[in-house]
């Protein structure tokens, strides 16, 4: 069983900053991907950012500039930092990865967070 642990939402000023964190833990072989998206109340959930386990990122319209993606792959944990906040950035914000369970590297499974809830004040 994979597990992702998202931490580092609050409440937060306009134009202020949060990091967020996610550690994976369990039974796994290597994750590739990992990435964040949010859903904001009665909307969908969208994409924020990605990162590939070799460090290459992507990031929503909305987000490119603010906000950085990066990871640890020694400790198995993605970060989002996030810069100069606006309101419409309010939303849960849950972690994501993709995942090998076995060395064979044929399948991925893709797990995600609870999620951690970031509230921008204009």
């Amino acid at each position: 069983q994979v597990q992702l642990v998202e931490s580092g939402g609050g409440l937060v000023q306009a134009g202020g900053s949060l990091r967020l964190s996610c550690a994976a833990s369990g039974r796994l072989f290597h994750i590739n991907g990992m990435g964040w998206y949010r859903q904001a109340p009665g909307k969908q959930r969208e994409l924020v950012a990605t990162i590939t386990s070799g460090g290459s990122t992507n990031y929503a319209d909305a987000v490119k500039g603010r906000f950085t993606i990066s990871r640890n792959n020694a400790k198995n944990t993605v970060y989002l930092q996030m810069n100069s906040l606006k309101a419409e950035d309010t939303a849960v914000y849950y972690c994501n990865a993709e995942v090998s369970l076995t060395m064979s590297l044929r399948t991925l499974y893709e797990f995600w967070g609870q999620g951690t809830q970031v509230t921008v004040s204009s």
